[in-house]
């Protein structure tokens, strides 16, 4: 793993206009995770409890599409609170999200979260699991506050592979953001998948999309 940055220093390295982000956030998806927008909406889009926390929100871009495709295919309307440490992200999405009586959006910590314990249904990390400075404290805190039979379904930036081209762009788009401070680390598949086990999930579904290692985890529910 990189020796990476702060918390705090990660959130100033997301302090640009919510666009940029935005717009920085399109190529990142498209050409270091090797995905696209509809395979993200495909895999989040059905993973909402009636109570549901979107880990790391950003500016709500990507949960605004995700909750308007579920009103396209029809599916319940859920409570979701979105939590994000980068005060300008937070900004951008409690802008998005104003007028949506639904949707809650606040600051804090992953691995600190402010919430009683058995508190959600399901969670989300949406690209972005390789900004945790801290990724097993956060992993046992999401986990902390999900309810017996709750699950965390996440995407994980793997170190890239595939064709040089690709493989070549991609490790230089990551180079960049370590750089830059909007990338701690990518991870090798087994590593994140011990990580989730150590942290107290089973691992329910997972498929690799690019260089995206994609997961559902449950919550065991205790024995009576």
């Amino acid at each position: 793993m990189s020796t990476g940055k702060t918390r705090d220093e990660i959130a100033e390295a997301y302090s640009s206009e919510p666009w940029w982000y935005d717009l920085r956030g399109f190529f990142i998806l498209t050409f270091a995770y090797n995905s696209t927008i509809n395979t993200q909406l495909r895999f989040f889009g059905p993973h909402f409890g009636p109570n549901h926390l979107e880990v790391a929100c950003g500016t709500g871009t990507l949960l605004e599409l995700v909750l308007k495709w579920r009103r396209w295919k029809r599916m319940k309307p859920v409570k979701v609170t979105g939590i994000d440490y980068a005060p300008s992200m937070l900004a951008g999405a409690k802008k998005r999200f104003a007028k949506d009586p639904n949707v809650t959006i606040q600051h804090a910590d992953a691995a600190d979260l402010p919430f009683p314990d058995a508190s959600f249904d399901t969670a989300n990390i949406a690209n972005s699991i390789h900004c945790f400075p801290t990724v097993d404290g956060a992993l046992r805190d999401i986990h902390r506050v999900l309810k017996p039979g709750g699950t965390l379904a996440a995407n994980v930036l793997l170190y890239p592979d595939g064709l040089p081209p690709l493989r070549w762009a991609a490790q230089r788009i990551n180079d960049w953001g370590i750089r830059k401070g909007i990338l701690y680390s990518p991870f090798e598949e087994h590593d994140i998948r011990q990580r989730l086990i150590a942290a107290g999930y089973e691992i329910s579904r997972e498929f690799k999309s690019g260089n995206t290692w994609n997961v559902v985890a449950r919550k065991p529910v205790k024995p009576a």
